[in-house]
């Protein structure tokens, strides 16, 4: 072969290498997601919770109020659900199950100008969260209402701009948990679930077919959704074909996991641009 014609296929090689997709790991993040710790919310804190009355449970909630917070003054609020856990893989992506391990609030607000809440799943029976699913799921939505009442009331959240999240387990609680009833519903402005969707494929839990997440979907009510997944959100967009304020976004990563929020990817801007028109005026 001509040095020529050689030379011509590497450079071919190797541009069409940079442009694949690279794993998630490799692309460095922008944002580290802030530890939580024991302690009382104060501004530019992430520390755990416990509802009264549950303080002797396994059971906690975090708070996050950002920089900028002061008493008084109203922001934002964006509630996250954790996946399942433990989980891994052999793309490094891992999940905890854990409240402290979720990641997607903190990088669609660059924790900035957002109060962010991440819930837990309600074991009753044994008094603790539940890395696994949903222990509890009518309890688990109660809890949802109650600890959304509480950052509204006591820490300066706006009712009427609160957004729902979660990956994967918490994805799917988008809809099985955040859609379960009249009066959780009615708690947020938009939805948005990473990485699995309430009612594309049976898990083996009460109520986990099309029909029931379709009639859990009618309670948003037209309201903003943001729906991605790695590699493909055809079966979503089958799925949610019809439903109106739905953004449906594919990652280029095979990588289960949430931490392209951390990084400064296009994806994560279209998913800001998201959410500043859901929570404004006109959203």
């Amino acid at each position: 072969m001509p040095p020529t014609r050689r030379a011509a296929l590497a450079a071919l090689a190797a541009s069409t290498a940079l442009a694949a997709p690279r794993g998630l790991h490799d692309i460095p993040s922008d944002l580290t997601v802030p530890e939580a710790t024991e302690g009382k919310p104060a501004a530019g804190r992430r520390v755990r919770m416990a509802l009264p009355g549950r303080e002797d449970w396994d059971l906690r909630h975090t708070l996050y109020l950002p920089p900028e917070w002061k008493p008084g003054a109203r922001f934002p609020v964006v509630v996250e659900y954790p996946g399942n856990g433990p989980y891994s893989n052999k793309l490094g992506d891992i999940s905890t199950g854990k409240v402290e391990g979720c990641k997607l609030g903190h990088g669609m607000t660059a924790g900035h100008g957002f109060i962010w809440l991440c819930l837990p799943f309600v074991d009753t029976a044994n008094r603790r969260h539940a890395l696994q699913w949903w222990g509890d799921a009518n309890a688990t939505a109660a809890y949802c209402r109650e600890a959304v009442k509480r950052v509204c009331d006591e820490h300066g959240g706006d009712r009427e701009r609160v957004i729902l999240c979660g990956f994967s387990r918490g994805a799917i609680a988008c809809g099985y948990i955040g859609l379960r009833d009249d009066a959780t519903a009615g708690l947020w402005r938009g939805l948005f679930a990473h990485s699995h969707y309430d009612g594309l494929r049976r898990w083996g839990y009460p109520e986990d077919d099309a029909d029931a997440a379709r009639a859990r979907l009618k309670r948003l009510a037209g309201r903003p959704q943001f729906v991605s997944h790695e590699e493909s959100v055809e079966p979503a967009r089958r799925f949610l074909a019809g439903v109106p304020n739905t953004t449906l976004v594919a990652l280029p990563w095979p990588n289960h996991a949430a931490e392209w929020v951390l990084k400064d990817v296009p994806e994560r801007r279209k998913l800001r641009d998201w959410l500043k028109e859901a929570i404004s005026p006109a959203g």
